[in-house]
């Protein structure tokens, strides 16, 4: 299937902005799942490609405003077109980072006690198996249910699991959490999702889960729709948690009380 995405992120500020440093994580790769046709990120600064981390493609803009040029709002946009593909289990690259890489914390996915008991409850084996792997999606999906408005984006995996609902990143991080657990690797994943009733799960999350640390054997689970990764999903980038591969995080002097949006269009193109 081939997607066209329009991914626009718009900064609005209470006074002029001095300066700002911010890092990308906006532009997909080709690889097993997907293949990238044409893709450019416009920003009101110079991008730079930044070093390649946890696989990802990495980007900076660094905007410095001279008095005259300070400005109250700015935008970034990333748009193209990615060809998917119909897969969820796929091996990573060889020089790929090794697995167990991804069974270490991150910010918004540390370990918790109850959790951890909930999940040893929901699988009939600790060892790692496409059936718990899709037991365990379909139970935190159960657990965690979809609900929007009622956490935010530092929401713990701890916080999302005692509340017992949150959006698609509160299902991810609690499945990545409950994954690792089990002694499973399991990387955060950011990206795109497209159905023509759900507009608001354009920019999504899901669950990679390692079936063999020894091939980098992986499976793709999208908890919020209890079910493996199809031709309908886009990757941006993976790692520990969201904080790790964040479309936008940055740092800025000036600009007062910021006021971000974001909206993402996909929309499907005729193959030839």
């Amino acid at each position: 299937m081939k997607l066209a995405i329009t991914h626009t992120t718009t900064f609005a500020y209470s006074q002029p902005l001095l300066y700002t440093m911010q890092t990308l994580h906006l532009w997909p790769q080709s690889g097993a799942t997907q293949t990238v046709m044409a893709w450019a990120i416009q920003t009101p600064g110079v991008l730079a490609d930044l070093p390649n981390v946890l696989g990802n493609r990495l980007h900076s803009v660094c905007v410095t405003a001279h008095a005259e040029q300070r400005c109250q709002h700015h935008h970034i946009q990333a748009q193209g077109v990615v060809d998917t593909h119909n897969l969820a289990q796929w091996q990573d690259d060889p020089k790929a980072l090794h697995p167990a890489v991804f069974q270490r914390p991150g910010p918004l996915t540390q370990p918790d006690a109850p959790l951890a008991h909930w999940a040893r409850e929901q699988v009939s084996s600790p060892d790692v198996s496409v059936a718990d792997a899709l037991r365990l999606c379909r139970a935190v999906a159960d657990r965690v249910r979809y609900q929007a408005g009622v956490t935010e984006v530092k929401t713990t995996a701890a916080q999302a699991f005692e509340a017992g609902m949150g959006v698609c990143q509160d299902q991810a991080h609690v499945m990545v959490v409950a994954a690792r657990s089990l002694g499973w690797s399991a990387r955060y994943v950011s990206g795109y999702f497209w159905a023509a009733n759900e507009p608001d799960l354009a920019s999504h999350a899901w669950v990679d889960v390692c079936l063999s640390p020894q091939h980098g054997h992986w499976l793709s689970l999208d908890v919020t729709h209890r079910c493996p990764t199809d031709e309908r999903h886009v990757r941006l980038a993976a790692g520990t948690d969201y904080v790790s591969c964040a479309p936008v995080r940055g740092v800025r002097r000036g600009g007062g009380e910021e006021t971000l949006s974001v909206r993402v269009t996909i929309e499907p193109q005729a193959t030839s």
